[in-house]
Formats: C-alpha cells, structure tokens, sequence
C-alpha cells in the first residue's frame, strides 16, 4: 500500500491519488488530474510508458519510454495555477519546482492544453 504523500502535491497519499492512474487501474477524469498524474510520473521516474500513453499521439515526442521514464530531475513539488476544461478541451498553468543541475531551486512553468478522445484526455502541448 503507497501511504507516502504524493509527488503531485495534492496533500492526498500517494495510493488514492495518482498511483491507480500511473498504475493503469483508472484513467484521470479531469485535466488537473491527468496534469497531477503526469507530474508524479515524471517526479518518480520509471513510468514512461504512462507518460506516452498520455500524450497525444499527435504531438508526442520520438522517445522510447525508458528514456522518457529516466527520473535525471529532482521535481520538488506542484503548483496548479489555473485550470479550464470545456467539452474536450482543457488547459491547466502550473509551476513545477525542481533542482537544477547545481542543486539550486528553479521553477518550470507552463501552460499545457489537453483535448479529450475517445473518452481519454491526453496532453497536447505547451
């Protein structure tokens, strides 16, 4: 059982949180929950293969999963800035936080647009 708190920093554990979507047992009903989900994968590291699945084969990178899996950033946490969601589209604008390469705290911010097929949300671009 995942009782560590998540990555994503929802304030929730880990298990009720992002792990049935990284896991595969659930798919993310909304688009801050598929932005959280991908967050704590990148966080973790090892779940290339949801990132990919999760990107919009449209617009996503020629990577394999293992590259994409590699955890080679210390994420430190999540800020959700804003989120809109209409029909099947959305957007959610958040900063990242993380260490860069000489340990200093640095912030990734980005507005992310999602659109929803076939029942799915899947992240489009930046």
């Amino acid at each position: 059982m995942h009782v560590k708190p998540c990555p994503c920093s929802s304030g929730k554990i880990f298990a009720v949180c992002c792990a049935p979507y990284l896991e595969g047992r659930s798919n993310p009903r909304t688009v801050k929950q598929l932005m959280r989900s991908r967050y704590s994968a990148f966080a973790l590291g090892g779940h290339g293969d949801y990132l990919l699945q999760t990107w919009h084969p449209r617009t996503a990178p020629a990577v394999s999963a293992q590259d994409l899996g590699r955890a080679d950033t210390l994420w430190t946490g999540l800020q959700i800035v804003d989120s809109q969601q209409r029909g099947n589209q959305g957007m959610v604008e958040f900063r990242a936080s993380f260490l860069d390469a000489d340990g200093k705290p640095d912030v990734h911010h980005e507005k992310s647009s999602f659109v929803r097929e076939g029942g799915r949300w899947f992240y489009l671009s930046a």
